[in-house]
């Protein structure tokens, strides 16, 4: 299956990071991942109280990808979750979320696994994505 990366998080707290500053104001967090495969850009930046999630998918550079909707769903919020927790924050700091999917027909597998993660109000959130084409007649998103 192919799937999801969730791109473009605000996260605000009131709770400071627990990581290295860099003397501008600026908090920058790594992934043991990004530091291994050297990428050339941060998990995450946090500024004052504001935190920017770079996006995130369940597939690695080098792996193939065997898993259900659900399956990479839930790799992909709990990598984002590890990423806002290493920011002394919780999932419930999140106000934002974007998700691009390659296929509308995995919404529901998302919206299931997605749910899960959250207490009470959920972020603001965009769900992006393509209809694949197929002799199958249309049927709702919302089924």
């Amino acid at each position: 299956m192919r799937f999801y990366s969730l791109l473009v998080l605000l996260a605000l707290s009131c709770v400071a990071a627990p990581v290295c500053a860099q003397g501008t104001g600026r908090t920058y967090l790594t992934s043991p991942e990004a530091e291994q495969h050297h990428l050339p850009f941060s998990s995450a930046v946090l500024v004052g109280d504001t935190l920017y999630i770079a996006g995130t998918s369940a597939v690695g550079p080098t792996d193939k990808n065997n898993f259900t909707a659900a399956q990479e769903a839930q790799v992909a919020m709990d990598d984002l979750k590890r990423v806002v927790e290493q920011a002394g924050m919780t999932m419930d700091d999140i106000v934002s979320i974007q998700v691009y999917c390659t296929d509308l027909h995995d919404y529901s597998a998302f919206n299931q696994v997605y749910a899960t993660y959250f207490h009470g109000h959920y972020p603001a959130r965009a769900f992006i994505g393509l209809r694949t084409c197929s002799s199958a007649p249309a049927t709702s998103l919302w089924e």
